[in-house]
């Protein structure tokens, strides 16, 4: 198990910032903004994509319990047709940012790209879901919001398979897509089905 980072800059209150989605071919791109006490005891915590299902369950909870504030955006599949997927994660970030009820004095932000939020200050880091609690907390809300959402997407139209892959291109999904045709929230911008299809 990694050995998380309490913070980046000590002294100064952070958001950790991660998004979930941006490789689907359906549904919405979600991000979480999350700022931890320094001292924070969260088991287990890692990067959402190395853990199982009912430990991201468990660690959603203590997160939302114990973090001095947290919050999630989304961006639609219109927006991310409309800006492309880079820009709607960073979007659907700025709306998690602006959503957290304690303001931060800086932003960790996964990834080595992110567009300016007005008036605070942000690190990009790389793989930070997997260095620092908060972007690892921020990995955790923003995967269990949005696989919540992709169950509801599925239980209104159960063909694609959303409860299994989540929006993800897995080979099952593409070959529904084929049989089906694409749905109201797939993502027209991206390659739905590969030209061997």
């Amino acid at each position: 198990m990694a050995r998380l980072a309490a913070y980046h800059t000590k002294g100064l209150l952070e958001a950790g910032c991660d998004e979930a989605g941006r490789g689907c071919l359906a549904g919405p791109v979600v991000a979480a903004a999350v700022i931890l006490p320094e001292r924070v005891r969260l088991p287990g915590l890692d990067d959402s994509k190395k853990l199982p299902r009912e430990d991201r369950e468990r660690l959603r909870t203590l997160i939302k319990q114990r973090a001095l504030a947290w919050a999630i955006g989304t961006a639609s599949v219109a927006e991310i047709d409309e800006v492309n997927i880079l820009h709607a994660s960073f979007l659907a970030m700025h709306r998690a940012v602006a959503a957290l009820t304690v303001r931060p004095r800086q932003l960790l932000v996964d990834g080595n790209r992110f567009d300016p939020y007005h008036g605070i200050p942000h690190r990009c880091i790389i793989q930070g879901d997997g260095k620092y609690r908060s972007i690892a907390a921020a990995s955790i809300l923003a995967k269990t919001h949005r696989d919540d959402l992709m169950q509801a997407l599925h239980a209104e139209n159960p063909r694609y398979g959303w409860d299994v892959n989540m929006g993800y291109p897995t080979a099952a999904h593409r070959a529904a897509i084929a049989l089906h045709g694409p749905s109201a929230v797939h993502r027209m911008s991206f390659t739905l089905l590969r030209q061997a299809d």
